[in-house]
């Protein structure tokens, strides 16, 4: 198998990435069995595996300090980040807000909580899994510059986070003296190609590593989508309903751009799961895709797909069917800014 740089970190990682987010309660949640899909992707060659601690709170990195058990940690990249509330389950109001963000003292707390459940002694790249606006982007790099000189990670990045603060995070690192974000990890597929326009180029320039989470667009991408068919159910599909619901019209427009995918892939005599992830492997910019299966059927059909190339003539016609820069729903960008949820945000207030 074929490895790449991961940015400028010196770590070498397959070109496919294990996601972990189904295992445990979000999706599989029989241990043995995701604890076996994870041992078929190392033996494959995958050699990287990314987490997340608010994955089914805790219990997805639980599994994969168990998967890696026994001899085989020192044969991984391992991933996690943090983030998200860890005291409420997804969707929940209310909690502890120190038990959240990217403040010094939760980053500090929560690695603590991330090495425990991992059963492993240090995490090869801590990601911040979204930005936060009630913290300082200094405050954040410092903390994470310091647990990297204490060993307890190797290198940090960030997850989701608009180009503009990608910079702006690079300007504070260089400035202060501090490590900086040696990965991105954005949402990209062939339906979710927004960040193209700038995300791309940015990590580009700045030679960091891409990991893109959702590269068969949360399931729209694996040929279970196609038009005069009942629309499949899925726990997906029940914890984040906006994105599936046809009554959008943008997800019907997600359905349209499926199904002549679909057609494509069948001209090309590929698989869609194939012609999905290996449009995302040929940008440029991409180290390596996040595959994030839940059954050991779900990785086998995703495997191969680091071996496709696809023709020239097969990535015009994905531009036809969906122009570059151009994510066709606006849910499936990964992260609202603000100024778009708070109205005082771009409004003058008046008496």
């Amino acid at each position: 198998m074929e490895y790449r740089n991961l940015g400028p970190t010196g770590m070498r990682v397959s070109p496919l990435c294990l996601g972990a987010m189904m295992f445990g309660g979000w999706g599989e949640p029989d241990h043995d069995t995701s604890i076996s899909i994870i041992h078929r992707a190392l033996d494959a060659g995958i050699n990287f595996i990314d987490t997340a601690d608010i994955y089914s709170q805790g219990e997805s990195e639980v599994i994969v300090g168990k998967a890696l058990a026994g001899g085989r940690r020192d044969d991984v990249i391992l991933a996690t980040k943090f983030h998200g509330p860890m005291d409420i389950q997804m969707g929940e109001s209310g909690g502890d807000p120190n038990k959240r963000g990217n403040s010094r003292r939760w980053v500090t707390q929560e690695v603590e909580h991330s090495l425990r459940r991992l059963n492993t002694d240090w995490i090869d790249l801590y990601q911040v899994h979204r930005p936060d606006q009630n913290t300082d982007v200094e405050e954040t790099l410092s903390a994470l510059t310091d647990l990297r000189q204490q060993g307890k990670i190797r290198a940090f990045g960030c997850s989701t986070f608009p180009a503009h603060q990608v910079v702006e995070a690079h300007w504070v690192s260089e400035r202060r003296g501090l490590g900086r974000f040696a990965t991105e990890q954005p949402p990209y597929s062939v339906l979710v190609r927004g960040v193209e326009a700038d995300l791309l180029p940015v990590a580009q320039r700045y030679g960091m590593g891409v990991l893109p989470w959702s590269p068969l667009a949360g399931g729209w991408l694996t040929g279970r989508y196609r038009k005069g068919q009942d629309i499949p159910t899925s726990r997906r599909a029940e914890r984040m309903p906006a994105r599936y619901d046809l009554a959008n019209p943008e997800n019907q427009r997600k359905l349209d751009a499926a199904d002549a995918l679909a057609a494509l892939a069948e001209k090309a005599d590929l698989s869609l799961v194939h012609l999905a992830l290996a449009f995302v492997l040929q940008h440029p910019a991409v180290t390596a895709p996040i595959i994030g299966p839940r059954t050991m059927e779900h990785l086998e059909s995703q495997l191969g797909a680091a071996d496709v190339t696809l023709s020239v003539d097969v990535l015009d016609e994905i531009d036809k069917i969906v122009p570059p820069g151009v994510t066709i729903a606006a849910g499936d960008h990964g992260y609202v800014p603000p100024a778009l949820e708070d109205p005082f945000l771009r409004r003058r207030r008046t008496a």
